[in-house]
C-alpha cells in the first residue's frame, strides 16, 4: 500500500507541489512571501481605532440592536417589545421615519440582516434562561415594505447541539444568538456564548418552516458577538462585539474559503469606546462601516445610544483593491529585468514605491527604491507576478515570471 502512495505521488502534477501555504497577508506579523494558499494561520498585533464620527441616536433607538444598509438608507430596531422599523439617512439619525410591523411579535430582535429580495429579523436573543423553543427569523419581502400590505413570512429553528432547555439562569448560555448573515443559500448565525466567551456559526436554510440550524465550526473570540456585516462576493465578513468589561471590539474575517468563514484571516481590533455596548455593524463598500450601541446606566455612568462610523482602509483596502487604479505597461521587458527572473529583478531608471502582486492579486511585498537597487526574489514561489510602480499620479503595472 505505502508502495502505491508514492508512485501516485510521483505522478502528481509539478504544479501542486508548488502551492505553499501559509500567512498571506503582508499586514501579518507571520507574513509568508512565498505563501500563496492562505492556510488560515495569520497572526496580527494588537490594534485598537477609534470612530470618525459619533453621533447620538434619538432616545426611542435607546436598544438599537442591529443594522443594515438599503436604498442609501440606514435601518435598526430595538431589541424587545417595540415591532417597528426605523429608517433614516446616515447624516441625520434623528429623522427617522418609522415601519410599523403591527402583525410581528417582538420577543427579543438582535439582529436585522438582507439580501437582494427580502429582510431578515432575528428574533432569537436567548440570554433570559438560554431555554426559548420559539427562535425565530422574520423573512420580509422588500418591495412590499413600500407597497404594503407586507409579505411576511417565519423561518422557525433550533440549535442542533441543545439537547436541553433547563433554565440557565440570566446570562448563563451558550445558545444566545445576536449576529446574523444571509447568503445566496443559507442563513449563518454567529452565537454569543457566555460560558465560554467563543463565537460558533450555525447554518440553516433561508426558506420559511421549522429547521434544525447545523454547527458549522467555533472560534475563541474571547468576547461576545453581538453583530456581523457580510460581503459575500468579497469573501469578507466583519463582526461586532464587546468584552464582559464592556470594552467593544469588530471582528475581520476575509480571504476564507467558500463558507468556511474561519478559514481565512480572523483579526481582532479594538475600539476605542470604552464601555460601549455595540450591538449593531454594516457597510455598503466593505471600507465604511456603521455601528450603533445601546444605551448604557450604570452607578453615575450613563452612555447615551449612539451611531459611529469607522473606517477600515487601513486594514482592507489592499484585500478589497489590490489592483486599481493601473495601467499596463507595454515595454515590459525593456523596464523590469531579467524577465523571467529567478534571484533578482531590476526596474530600469525607476524611483518609487512599488508593490508586488501574486497572481491572484493579494499583496506579497512593497517597498520604496531609490534607483540603482536590485529587488530580491529569491524566496519567491515560481509563477507570474505583477510589479505595480507609481508614475504620473498612477500606478503601472508590470508583469514578470518567476523561474
Amino acid at each position: 500500500m505505502r508502495n502505491a502512495i508514492y508512485i501516485l505521488l510521483f505522478f502528481l502534477p509539478a504544479g501542486i507541489w508548488a502551492q505553499l501555504g501559509g500567512c498571506t497577508d503582508p499586514q501579518a506579523s507571520n507574513f509568508n512571501a512565498s505563501a500563496q494558499i492562505n492556510d488560515g494561520s495569520c497572526l496580527y498585533p494588537n490594534t485598537s481605532i477609534g470612530a470618525t464620527n459619533s453621533m447620538n441616536l434619538p432616545s426611542y433607538l435607546s436598544e438599537s440592536s442591529g443594522l443594515i444598509f438599503w436604498n442609501q438608507e440606514l435601518w435598526t430596531h430595538n431589541d424587545s417589545q417595540d415591532k417597528n422599523l426605523y429608517r433614516f439617512q446616515p447624516s441625520a439619525p434623528n429623522a427617522t421615519q418609522t415601519v410599523a410591523l403591527d402583525s410581528l411579535q417582538n420577543m427579543d430582535w438582535e439582529e436585522i440582516s438582507q439580501d437582494s429580495l427580502f429582510i431578515y429579523i432575528g428574533d432569537f436573543g436567548n440570554n433570559g434562561n438560554g431555554n426559548r423553543r420559539d427562535l425565530k427569523i422574520y423573512r420580509i419581502d422588500k418591495q412590499s415594505l413600500s407597497n404594503p400590505p407586507f409579505l411576511i413570512d417565519t423561518i422557525f429553528f433550533q440549535y442542533d447541539l441543545q439537547v436541553t432547555f433547563s433554565p440557565t439562569g440570566a446570562n448563563n448560555t451558550d445558545f444566545d444568538c445576536e449576529a446574523m448573515v444571509v447568503g445566496r443559500d443559507s442563513i449563518y448565525l454567529f452565537t454569543k456564548e457566555w460560558v465560554r466567551n467563543e463565537t460558533s456559526i450555525y447554518a440553516l436554510p433561508k426558506l420559511p418552516g421549522n429547521h434544525v440550524a447545523q454547527h458549522r465550526n467555533s472560534w475563541n473570540v474571547q468576547g461576545l458577538i453581538t453583530g456581523a456585516s457580510y460581503m459575500e462576493d468579497e469573501k469578507l465578513i466583519v463582526l461586532s462585539g464587546y468584552s464582559s468589561l464592556l470594552q467593544p471590539f469588530i471582528v475581520l474575517l476575509y480571504d476564507f474559503q467558500a463558507n468556511h468563514f474561519f478559514s481565512g484571516n480572523k483579526r481582532k481590533i479594538n475600539l476605542n469606546l470604552s464601555l460601549h455596548q455595540i450591538e449593531g455593524i454594516c457597510t455598503e463598500n466593505g471600507l465604511d462601516y456603521y455601528l450603533s450601541n445601546e444605551r448604557f446606566v450604570q452607578s453615575f455612568i450613563t452612555i447615551p445610544q449612539k451611531l459611529h462610523s469607522l473606517d477600515l482602509r487601513p486594514f482592507l483596502s489592499n484585500y478589497l483593491q489590490p489592483l486599481t487604479p493601473y495601467h499596463t505597461v507595454q515595454t515590459e521587458k525593456q523596464f523590469l529585468f531579467p524577465n523571467p527572473a529567478e534571484n533578482y529583478i531590476f526596474l530600469s531608471d525607476y524611483e518609487g514605491p512599488y508593490k508586488i502582486m501574486n497572481w491572484e492579486g493579494k499583496l506579497v511585498q512593497e517597498g520604496n527604491l531609490k534607483g540603482g537597487e536590485y529587488i530580491d526574489i529569491r524566496n519567491f514561489v515560481e509563477g507570474k507576478y505583477i510589479v505595480q510602480t507609481f508614475e504620473q499620479e498612477q500606478w503601472h503595472a508590470i508583469i514578470w515570471i518567476k523561474k
